[in-house]
């Protein structure tokens, strides 16, 4: 596991950011029977090709450790020559966590106090749309609109984590395929 990096949208290259302070590494895209398993899960509830999908990104956070309000879509075209735009991302959680560290939505629109568990999501989370990380659990949220365009209610982050470790994998994919 190295230090989760950002990429650079003018160059398409990795670079490091306080944006996103958790640590991760990369699985290759059917690297083995398990990963090609659950990249079928994947295929077949999404409806999209595995092959448009990038490797499984493993991602750790410790106490105190966040990721800042972003979108997995890209503003570029050097980072959608490879498979086109992200249209969809698959977020599993690999871990529970004591306090914090929900994923949250916040352009999303609603009354999001009314939904069960609000009052036990950490201060962060109540900024919009909060996601709980469950062990076993997976979020499916889009990027894009049925009608092609970039979808700003995608806007999301990770909430610090308040007690405990969270432990996570991310598939992001595309409207093409993805050549690895």
């Amino acid at each position: 596991m190295k230090k989760s990096t950002v990429v650079d949208s003018k160059t398409g290259k990795s670079k490091d950011s306080r944006v996103r302070t958790s640590s991760g590494m990369f699985l290759r895209r059917g690297q083995d029977k398990i990963i090609r398993t659950i990249e079928k899960r994947i295929a077949d509830y999404t409806f999209i090709p595995a092959e448009h999908g990038e490797g499984l990104q493993v991602l750790h956070y410790e106490v105190g450790q966040k990721y800042e309000p972003h979108y997995d879509y890209f503003l570029d075209e050097f980072n959608t020559k490879n498979g086109g735009q992200r249209i969809a991302t698959v977020l599993m959680y690999l871990s529970d966590v004591e306090d914090g560290g929900e994923t949250i939505f916040p352009a999303a629109k609603g009354n999001f106090s009314a939904v069960p568990g609000w009052n036990e999501m950490s201060e962060c989370a109540r900024r919009g749309l909060a996601v709980k990380p469950k062990m076993g659990d997976a979020l499916l949220f889009w990027s894009m609109r049925p009608d092609a365009t970039l979808d700003p209610s995608s806007l999301h982050g990770g909430c610090p984590v308040i007690k405990g470790n969270k432990w996570s994998t991310t598939k992001w994919m595309h409207v093409d395929e993805y050549k690895t």
